[in-house]
């Protein structure tokens, strides 16, 4: 077993290792996955090394955590950094009544909106009771923005609710010690920068916007992060699958088949990979890791098999060369940070 290199989450001590296991896949994301191969799954990520697991009340409608929850809580608590979501509570209800979005299967629960203090305090609560556990090392306000609720006027009056509830909630519950990080989980930039501006976090899951295939945040988010000291960790490396897949038609990008122009701009980084004998999965999942205030990379998995390869991925070894050639192409930015060396 390797143990992945530590990098500390803000300033608050708690370390973590640069790749870590984001469990949406678990929740039946897409498809139905057997009890007995999730299990399997999460054994596997932890006998490679990893100890940092996230996961949501969202992913199955609390599955995820109860998978998770099944496997981890037998290991030694000390060894591990878990991290988990607020801003839905899931409440009983009947199968054929509840709207499962991108989730094929999961728990007969439905999620409820809730950002106040009191909804997150309840949300935490049914975390701890799904996963087996007395304690959560990073919680983070889930899915204000844009993208989730829809329209501006509705992402404005979350954002206002999360920071008059969750965050005064969050920040209570770090000052204790009960929680030792806290964050924001979100698809977009633009919430991070602004609850940047407007609260002290340690962190930021950015998911699918900060990765091989496009680089949003480097003139906002990260100088934000470099003033602050707060850390990001980054989930969805392979913008929903494509970057692990490669460029074949129904490839996924942002949860949805990728249209004609990914297809065309994952191709010619796959070329420039296949040139230097790199898979392209490698180089999708080292990149981000190039820029000093990312944390972790998240990868989820559904298979021991993923799992393993993701594994193996980070140590890869990636000429300098590469990176500079998708430079050349204008493929990455050149004052991108990239692994083993400076912008240029």
């Amino acid at each position: 077993m390797i143990r992945f290199p530590p990098r500390q989450i803000g300033r608050t001590g708690l370390a973590v290792g640069v790749l870590g296991f984001g469990g949406a896949p678990l929740g039946d994301l897409y498809e139905r996955i057997p009890e007995e191969q999730a299990l399997v799954t999460v054994e596997t990520a932890y006998r490679r090394g990893i100890r940092l697991f996230d996961t949501s009340p969202l992913y199955g409608y609390g599955l995820s955590e109860h998978r998770l929850g099944h496997v981890l809580r037998n290991k030694p608590r000390a060894d591990l950094v878990i991290s988990t979501k607020i801003g839905r509570w899931l409440r009983p209800e009947r199968s054929e009544r509840i709207d499962r979005g991108w989730f094929a299967g999961g728990l007969n629960f439905q999620p409820t909106f809730d950002y106040s203090y009191d909804g997150t305090m309840r949300s935490l609560e049914q975390s701890y009771q799904r996963l087996g556990m007395n304690q959560i090392d990073i919680a983070l306000i889930h899915d204000v923005d844009i993208w989730t609720h829809g329209f501006a006027e509705a992402y404005d009056r979350r954002f206002g609710e999360a920071m008059a509830g969750a965050y005064r909630a969050l920040d209570e519950l770090r000052r204790s010690g009960v929680i030792k990080a806290i964050g924001i989980g979100v698809n977009e930039v633009a919430p991070c920068v602004r609850f940047a501006r407007e609260g002290s976090f340690d962190c930021f899951l950015l998911a699918g916007r900060y990765t091989l295939l496009e680089q949003y945040g480097l003139n906002d988010l990260f100088p934000l992060a470099e003033q602050q000291g707060f850390s990001l960790m980054l989930g969805g490396p392979f913008n929903s699958g494509i970057l692990a897949s490669g460029a074949r038609p129904g490839a996924k990008y942002n949860y949805r088949p990728a249209p004609a122009a990914i297809i065309e701009q994952v191709a010619r980084i796959e070329a420039i990979c296949r040139h230097y004998e790199v898979p392209l999965a490698a180089a999708a999942i080292q990149f981000p890791l190039g820029h000093p205030r990312v944390a972790s990379i998240i990868p989820g998995a559904v298979s021991p098999e993923e799992v393993e390869r993701n594994a193996d991925y980070i140590g890869i070894p990636i000429p300098k060369s590469l990176w500079e050639e998708l430079k050349t192409e204008k493929l990455l930015p050149v004052d991108a940070l990239v692994p083993g060396g400076a912008s240029r």
